[in-house]
């Protein structure tokens, strides 16, 4: 076992989005990585996407180490073809005829097989670095060469020089002359070198050189609560020097003898040193080809090792505190439930002082930084009368909260004394990320509580201190029921890619901002499913047959009310009889006096001598005082064109032909449809929902502004007398009724709930 003294160099970085300044990197790949299933030879195909990102971060200008296991294995491999080799010419020579006995190998020396191989793993390494134009030196130690101070000091000089002149050293220990091995067996057939020489190489290594980081690559996500595959094991997203003893270790790996316990050891060691360290999977498919760049893009893979412990708890113990409150929310009476969300109605109300200054500080903030566009920074802002209309909202779904949760749908007579019911549930989990818009915390906490579903909150940075005070408001009320830990904040740095990935977690992700969110997070969200739009493209479209007032009203509503929000139009649509009516001219005049910037769609502009400016697409958003105009022959015309260039969520037609509107509404597969009514309708509050969580254009479950009863689902109750499915077979004496019952609520307080 290695056993050194260090000087520490540094402190290593406190949370995971800092590793991306990592300028200096210690690769450490285990013998689990480097091998192939059968413990014999090479992993080429996983060894070339390691190689590619070393080589991809070199090239950005980090300094890039490789520790690396897997000369054995190669040697291993090139001596058992000599062998072989060699004892079928043998046997050839011996006998005089081709047949061949039954060959056994006889169990190879560890350092025989480190002695072959370690060329070969070289060439093999400087191969595939030529392929990007990187250059490689060997470097072999021993134990012993660490402690000599003047040998140390000889390899703290090479490698600073081969790092100098921009090559990626790559290191392993001498197997070859190391003492002595192990009787165990750690290869099939070869007599164990430990791989804890390498683990504490690359810990000693990394902190000699004063690395910036350690990654150790190995065959499990990273380090578990205890061993992996039993039914409690937990991945540890971040570990702390305090937390060894919680730990329970399981057995080693399929090839080396350390174990996890010799790489918690050798990276408590590094980070003491000040190198930070992450313990990750270098081994599966679906992550190999990006696991060492993404962990220097700080993104949560593997466990963290961290010497600075956050005050609060980690995003999923907040998750799990989440559901277990949300599950006793459920279980209130809805009168309760009521009361909470009206508690906070009144605190929105009572602490208005409070929220103000907390609001005024974020926008001082963010006006003084300069980056929030100008609508940003109107959602950002809160005011006395926009607390008043959220308490407004707030009181409104208190009413709703009444008749939500355990309301019965269906109910029927399966058979005798045998009855099912469809009840009305909480979705479970929720996760509502939101950029700069706090007024969505009160409205999105409320539908929560009146659906009893527990919530986690990440909100964006430019409004960290009005959340912070809307939320310790929202638990405030909570508390008056017990169940304060129902709604969450997420407060530490947690990347939203992050939170996309806690899948066994998180039950729905409501995005609520820019459509850019919207698409990084349905990218993110590999197995959560996420409830938004991407895109709010809405049109309107004027009839040939339509009332010159309420054309020029709608129009202006729609694109100029709050030409930022996603059920703001964007495109125009024109009826070409339209263009040779008075009326163009006055809606080209009064978007003009609005100062909307036009557009010109291709026919349009043909239409045109002098054009405003042609449109780049007709799949814009513009979400700003700018719009698109283009000409279509007939109602069927622009319902083929809002098919191929909308986005699914609301669009308008203008129309005093009654056949025309109808035909427009039922043909039209959008979110929402109006007839002569403002695109702006498309909200939940307008919608007397009380407020929305977002709009949804997905195709199934809540679609179009989702309240309430969005945020709920079924389940099946089915009450018997000891009914088996025997009673119903050819040879049981039972018959299904399948009989519709008439719907009785059943006794408030006294609902099923999840």
């Amino acid at each position: 076992m290695l056993v050194c003294t260090f000087i520490a160099h540094g402190s290593s970085f406190a949370h995971r989005g800092e590793l991306r300044q990592a300028k200096r990197i210690v690769v450490k790949l285990g013998s689990a990585v480097v091998t192939r299933g059968d413990e014999c030879g090479l992993a080429l195909g996983r060894l070339a996407s390691i190689v590619e990102q070393v080589a991809m971060l070199q090239n950005q200008g980090r300094e890039m180490m490789i520790v690396t296991s897997g000369a054995v294995a190669f040697g291993k491999q090139r001596l058992r073809h000599e062998i072989l080799l060699s004892q079928s010419v043998r046997q050839a020579l011996h006998s005089g005829h081709n047949q061949l006995k039954d060959m056994s190998l006889p169990v190879l020396e560890a350092r025989a097989c480190a002695a072959a191989g370690q060329s070969g793993l070289m060439a093999l390494y400087e191969a595939m670095f030529t392929q990007y134009s990187t250059c490689t030196a060997q470097v072999l130690v021993t134990n012993l060469d660490f402690h000599d101070d003047q040998k140390r000091q000889n390899l703290n000089s090479t490698l600073q020089e081969l790092l100098r002149m921009n090559i990626v050293p790559i290191i392993n220990t001498n197997d070859a002359v190391v003492p002595p091995p192990e009787p165990n067996s750690d290869l099939q057939g070869v007599n164990v070198i430990s791989i804890k020489d390498n683990d504490s190489l690359a810990a000693r290594l990394a902190v000699e050189m004063k690395a910036d980081l350690l990654i150790a690559l190995s065959d499990v996500e990273g380090l578990y609560n205890s061993p992996p595959g039993t039914d409690d094991a937990k991945l540890i997203d971040i570990f702390y020097p305090g937390d060894q003893q919680s730990i329970i270790y399981g057995t080693k790996s399929r090839v080396g003898i350390g174990g996890m316990e010799a790489k918690v050891k050798a990276a408590m060691w590094a980070l003491q040193g000040g190198t930070s360290v992450v313990i990750a999977n270098g081994t599966h498919p679906k992550v190999t080809g990006h696991v060492i760049t993404d962990i220097v893009e700080g993104k949560k893979v593997g466990t963290f090792f961290s010497e600075i412990k956050p005050a609060g708890p980690t995003v999923e113990h907040q998750t799990e505190m989440a559901r277990t409150s949300g599950r006793t929310l459920a279980s209130l009476h809805p009168d309760q439930r009521s009361e909470i969300i009206c508690h906070l109605a009144e605190l929105l109300t009572d602490k208005k002082k409070e929220i103000l200054t907390a609001n005024k500080m974020d926008m001082d903030l963010a006006v003084n930084a300069g980056h929030l566009p100008p609508a940003m920074l109107k959602r950002l802002s809160l005011s006395p009368s926009k607390l008043s209309s959220l308490a407004i909202g707030l009181r409104q779904i208190a009413v709703a909260a009444q008749d939500s949760v355990g309301r019965v749908l269906r109910r029927t007579r399966v058979a005798h004394n045998l009855e099912l019911e469809q009840i009305t549930v909480p979705i479970g989990v929720l996760l509502v990320i939101f950029e700069a818009r706090p007024d969505c915390l009160p409205q999105v906490s409320a539908l929560a509580i009146a659906s009893g579903n527990a919530l986690l909150l990440k909100g964006g940075k430019e409004a960290a201190n009005t959340n912070r005070v809307l939320h310790q408001l929202t638990q405030e009320a909570l508390s008056l029921h017990g169940v304060r830990e129902a709604v969450q904040l997420v407060s530490t740095r947690e990347e939203v890619e992050d939170l996309c990935r806690l899948d066994k977690m998180i039950d729905l992700i409501i995005p609520r901002g820019s459509s850019q969110l919207v698409r990084n997070i349905q990218r993110a969200a590999k197995g959560i499913p996420v409830l938004g739009h991407s895109e709010g493209i809405c049109h309107v479209y004027v009839d040939g047959e339509a009332s010159v007032d309420k054309v020029i009203k709608i129009v202006r509503d729609s694109k100029c009310d709050y030409p930022a929000a996603c059920n703001a139009m964007e495109s125009l649509l024109i009826h070409r009889d339209v263009l040779r009516m008075p009326l163009f001219d006055q809606i080209i005049d009064m978007l003009r006096t609005e100062q909307v910037k036009i557009h010109a769609g291709p026919r349009f502009a043909s239409y045109l001598t002098f054009s405003p400016s042609e449109a780049k697409s007709l799949r814009t958003e513009y979400g700003d005082l700018e719009c698109c105009i283009e000409v279509v022959d007939s109602m069927q015309e622009a319902v083929d064109h809002i098919h191929k260039y909308g986005s699914s969520h609301t669009d308008v037609i203008i129309t005093e032909n009654e056949d025309t509107a109808e035909q427009f509404l039922q043909q039209l597969d959008s979110a929402c449809v109006f007839w002569n009514a403002s695109s702006r309708f498309a909200d939940g509050y307008r919608f007397g929902l009380g407020a929305e969580v977002g709009i949804s254009t997905a195709r199934i479950h809540a679609r179009g502004p989702v309240g309430l009863e969005g945020l709920l689902t079924t389940k099946w109750v089915l009450r018997g007398d000891g009914h088996t499915a025997a009673d119903f077979s050819e040879q049981g004496t039972m018959k299904y009724l399948h009989e519709n019952l008439p719907i009785v609520q059943p006794l408030v307080g006294q609902r099923d709930s999840n």
